[in-house]
């Protein structure tokens, strides 16, 4: 019996491409022209504070960002950003990223990069 193994080749990982939210899917209290948008509220844990959204654009901390919502609106500077559970200073498109955040927010909010004051 003849034993050769097969080599099988790896393909490196194909790059995250961030889904971009349409427009038709925000809320007109929810647009902010002119500002970029980075997701929406996906998660809130409220005795933790932060809310979790998948990237649309780069963040990083000392970013300025505004939730708004149909009852939230919220503008603070991010503090601390993590990604799959380790604290990071900045965060790439299609990643998923946790905020902490300095009030309530709701699932389904719009989150804006804005300047930091």
């Amino acid at each position: 019996m003849n034993s050769k193994k097969k080599t099988v080749k790896k393909t490196p990982a194909a790059p995250r491409v961030a889904r971009r939210t349409p427009v038709e899917e925000i809320a007109p209290e929810e647009q902010i022209v002119g500002a970029p948008m980075l997701g929406k509220v996906a998660a809130y844990d409220a005795r933790a504070r932060t809310m979790t959204l998948t990237l649309e654009e780069a963040l990083t901390v000392g970013d300025g960002v505004r939730v708004k919502g149909r009852t939230t609106d919220l503008t603070q500077r991010v503090e601390r950003l993590s990604v799959e559970g380790r604290c990071v200073q900045s965060a790439l498109p299609g990643e998923t990223a946790a905020v902490d955040v300095a009030d309530r927010v709701k699932i389904g909010d719009a989150v804006y990069k804005v300047r930091s004051s």
